[in-house]
């Protein structure tokens, strides 16, 4: 069950990362419905993710411990 909560989050941000404000809104919600390990792993994903679209680097403040 978990493991698709991930795999529909990591969806849904892809699909809203052309609007930098949109996204950090679904990231916010995705960092409170993920267990630790999952937002562990999508902090990879997104770090790997704003490279490719370098106006998300604004969200990445919703990373930090």
């Amino acid at each position: 069950m978990s493991r698709a909560m991930f795999d529909y989050t990591k969806t849904i941000l892809k699909k809203v990362s052309f609007d930098p404000s949109l996204f950090c809104r679904e990231l916010q919600k995705a960092l409170q419905r993920l267990l630790p390990h999952e937002i562990e792993e999508l902090k990879i994903w997104i770090n790997s993710l704003v490279v490719a679209n370098p106006q998300l680097d604004q969200c990445l403040i919703y990373l930090k411990p």
